[in-house]
């Protein structure tokens, strides 16, 4: 399913990004792939040998700690992740060690969570959908047509929120998880067979792979969908063998995972943002020395520009790839205002239900991030 030919495109491009993007970071890659697509933050497979005593004691890693994610070698998540590992490993003169993982590497989606819930890992990169079970006011991220159109409007309402970085993340804090960062992947599409999905009624009946998210569940329900929870690990042979009639995400995963293979059409409708999330475990976090924790949110805070020029170049350079493919050719489709209206019409009621149904600060939280969104959008 994933071949080796877009890997090799999507490294280059973070290559390139990086290259552009150096002074936000160091001179050298402290990062090394060992050969099943975990990075670690010191340098290995060549001679380190030092004859003064302290250089050896500054280069030997006094921290090794796990990050987790979503996705595979080449992809946001796990690009982002490897950036992180390698600016820690220079900032921290190697003391820091950082072993990256690509998805399944130690688990699906919710053992990720429950494992950085747990501590078994310190880091990880944590779709909000994925959590919604345990931080139900989480599930805003699930609502249609809240965010703006504007993706980089988008990311400074995240960057910025204090519904999000304060309010939400105490509420994760309760459960030992602390988001540090959410960024964007960018806006999310939805692909089919048979005909696009241009209007509600060609949802009826429809089998929509969603996340394990109820309120996810309940906005495709309100188009007449029949939403379908499954781990993207299952998808491409669910989309292939037809137990699942279509799905959705931004662009660049759409094409990298090759769901376009086994999809006729892509309809941009642009209905919701990716948002993905940079969490550590709250208990290491907050007993680390002050030092650390600030490489740590140094690091963090430089990398916010990163990922966005990142997803942005992924998501218009695979777009391309698909426009122009001719072994798997896809139809896309772009909704029009009228049609994108008709959707949100529907989903409006939704931001109701969750403020009834999705914890007892549901409502709160999301009123002060829909005033912070229409103060960004005046």
């Amino acid at each position: 399913m994933f071949k080796s030919k877009k890997r090799n495109f999507l490294v280059s491009a973070v290559l390139s990004l990086s290259l552009i993007l150096a002074a936000c970071g160091g001179d050298d890659d402290g990062t090394t792939d060992d050969g099943n697509g975990d990075v670690n933050g010191d340098t290995t497979g060549e001679d380190t040998t030092e004859t003064d005593e302290g250089a050896d004691e500054a280069k030997s890693p006094e921290y090794h700690w796990d990050f987790v994610t979503e996705e595979y070698q080449g992809q946001v998540q796990y690009e982002y992740a490897a950036e992180f590992a390698r600016r820690m490993a220079e900032k921290s003169d190697g003391r820091v060690d950082i072993t990256v993982y690509e998805f399944g590497g130690l688990g699906d989606e919710v053992d990720q969570v429950e494992q950085l819930q747990l501590g078994f890992t310190e880091f990880g990169i944590v779709s909000p959908g994925f959590t919604g079970t345990m931080v139900e006011e989480a599930q805003l991220f699930a609502l249609h047509f809240l965010f703006p159109d504007d993706v980089a409007l988008t990311q400074e309402i995240l960057d910025s929120s204090e519904a999000l970085n304060v309010h939400l993340r105490e509420k994760y804090e309760e459960h030992n998880m602390t988001p540090l960062a959410y960024f964007t992947e960018g806006p999310m599409q939805w692909t089919s067979n048979g005909l696009p999905l241009t209007t509600p009624d060609d949802f009826d009946g429809f089998k929509m792979r969603i996340q394990q998210s109820p309120l996810i569940s309940q906005s495709y329900e309100v188009y007449g969908a029949d939403p379908t929870p499954m781990s993207w690990g299952e998808l491409y042979t669910s989309l292939d063998q037809g137990v699942v009639d279509g799905q959705e995400n931004p662009i660049f995963f759409i094409e990298d995972a090759g769901f376009h293979e086994v999809q006729d059409y892509m309809t941009i409708s642009n209905h919701n943002n990716y948002v993905a999330m940079t969490v550590v475990n709250t208990d290491f976090y907050n007993g680390l020395p002050e030092d650390i924790q600030g490489m740590i949110d140094e690091t963090v805070a430089e990398l916010r520009d990163w990922v966005f020029d990142l997803q942005d170049q992924m998501n218009s350079d695979l777009l391309t790839a698909m426009e122009e493919s001719e072994e798997h050719p896809t139809e896309i489709y772009n909704l029009t205002e009228d049609e994108r209206q008709a959707f949100r019409d529907l989903a409006m009621p939704v931001r109701d239900f969750f403020r009834e149904n999705y914890g007892d600060d549901a409502g709160r939280i999301l009123d002060l991030l829909e005033e912070e969104i229409e103060a960004a959008r005046n």
